[in-house]
């Protein structure tokens, strides 16, 4: 069973930056395909960019690209996700989720899941 704790979540003023970690433990790191979604109030949970197991390949919703960067340390067992020119928008509950599919499905197939980590951006 894998289990995966986010943390970097905060308060922070527009345009500011944050960096979210998501750490994992219980099947070998480099086997994971690592996404992160965001969920605000009365909103649907979404996938914000994901990163393959190898960290060759990386998707970014077309909102934030330009703005936040996933890259991930294999020797840490750890995802990053690099928020910088935030905004009141991107207010929401981050989640991270992994999946083993040998394939590449950034939005989807996810069978593991963090508890999330809150980010406020106040204008």
């Amino acid at each position: 069973q894998v289990q995966l704790v986010e943390s970097g979540g905060g308060l922070v003023q527009a345009g500011g930056s944050l960096r979210l970690s998501c750490a994992a433990s219980g099947r070998t790191f480099s086997d994971l395909n690592v996404g992160w979604f965001h969920q605000a109030p009365g909103k649907e949970r979404e996938v914000v960019s994901a990163i393959r197991r190898t960290g060759a390949s990386t998707y970014y919703v077309d909102s934030v690209k330009g703005r936040f960067t996933i890259s991930r340390d294999n020797a840490k067992n750890t995802v990053y996700l690099q928020m910088n020119g935030l905004k009141p928008e991107d207010t929401a509950v981050y989640f991270c989720a992994a999946n083993a599919a040998l394939g590449w499905y950034p939005k989807g197939l996810y069978a593991y899941w963090g508890q999330g980590t809150q980010v406020t951006v106040s204008s």
